[in-house]
């Protein structure tokens, strides 16, 4: 079995209740709140910043030019094209590309970067690959899902299902799911660290979503000693 199918076995639960979490049931019906929806793009555009960082580290560990100049790209690509896909959704809602630019970080989505981020500078090539590939594996598995359960053919959400059900994206995953069973095969004694850096982002992945549905913030309540 291919180390990739391994760890995806490992993560069956978490794929499963990314399936059935209420923005993904109800994005697909059509019937997600707009409002959050838009505190997924918001906060994914800010994830999308820090996930280029991470792809871009990832390069300069690259042993072999081709690893380095597809994970470079990948850098690239994200900036130059997934997040003018961010605007466009943004600006059918009426919000500014500089609104995007300013918004602060949700909880989960500075747990998540900073995860990711973090591994970027301090774990091998192989944790890396791990870390990276529910991002790619789990939108293309959910979008996939979305794509079979939804009814409503004037869903307004249906650009989203497209964008990750498509030729293009479909070949990012698997470039990714590629280079994640290289690294398995190139370093069995990174097995472990793979596997704890896949279930890490695949748990984070799941709480992305249900940071977008409850539309997360910084909200505090401060007790005051009398």
């Amino acid at each position: 079995m291919a180390f990739s199918d391994r760890l995806l076995e490992e993560g069956e639960q978490l794929w499963e209740a990314q399936k059935d979490h209420p923005f993904v049931r109800e994005l697909a019906a059509g019937t997600l709140a707009e409002e959050a929806f838009l505190h997924w793009v918001r906060q994914d555009y800010r994830y999308l910043l820090d996930y280029a960082r991470v792809f871009a580290i990832a390069g300069t560990k690259a042993r072999d030019e081709e690893t380095m100049t597809h994970l470079l790209g990948v850098a690239h690509e994200i900036l130059d094209f997934e997040m003018d896909l961010h605007r466009e959704f943004a600006a059918d809602y009426g919000v500014d590309p500089a609104d995007l630019e300013a918004v602060e970080k949700a909880p989960t989505c500075v747990a998540y970067t900073n995860y990711l981020v973090r591994t970027a500078h301090e774990g091998s090539l192989a944790e890396i690959a791990a870390a990276i590939y529910p991002c790619g594996q789990g939108y293309l598995d959910v979008a996939e899902h979305m794509a079979e359960i939804a009814t409503d053919d004037e869903n307004p959400y249906q650009p989203f299902i497209n964008k990750y059900t498509s030729d293009e994206f479909r070949e990012a995953v698997d470039w990714m799911r590629a280079f994640v069973d290289r690294c398995g095969e190139r370093y069995p004694g990174e097995h472990d660290a793979m596997r704890e850096a896949f279930l890490t982002s695949a748990k984070l992945e799941h709480q992305f979503w249900e940071m977008a549905y409850t539309q997360e913030g910084w909200e505090t309540t401060t007790a005051i000693d009398v």
